[in-house]
């Protein structure tokens, strides 16, 4: 069974987290430099079956456009483009940075681990993806 990769987005580092082969437990799989992104998911497409794509959508307490969702619509355009076979999904991501910092805390790991800005995207990644597959039931 293909995974469902989630997405969480940032102008300067992106956390990944994914699911594993029965779509049952999301798992953080990597934070990488914004820029290597495009890169990675062509490889990774190309390597394993991805059935859908989470996408972090950015946005302001009052709806309106944070400063990197216009990045994030492009792309989602990209990714609807280059791998038309791969259902791409929008997922508010407000308030998932004060979560993943939150279950990091309550994990145990060390505040200077949890200084690790990627350990929070990444998180971040995770907490979408869980949400996502509770909503589907």
């Amino acid at each position: 069974m293909p995974r469902i990769l989630s997405i969480d987005y940032g102008k300067k580092r992106t956390g990944l987290a994914w699911t594993d082969p029965l779509q049952i437990i999301a798992t953080g799989l990597d934070t990488l430099p914004t820029p290597q992104l495009r890169d990675w998911l062509a490889k990774t497409i190309g390597q394993e079956e991805i059935e859908a794509i989470l996408v972090g959508y950015p946005t302001r307490m009052d709806g309106s456009d944070s400063h990197v969702t216009e990045e994030v619509r492009e792309l989602i355009h990209h990714i609807s483009t280059k791998f038309p076979q791969i259902d791409v999904h929008k997922w508010d991501e407000r308030f998932t940075s004060k979560l993943a910092m939150d279950a990091l805390i309550q994990s145990g790991i060390s505040k200077k681990k949890r200084r690790e800005k990627g350990r929070i995207d990444q998180m971040s990644a995770v907490l979408m993806l869980q949400e996502y597959l509770q909503g589907r039931g």
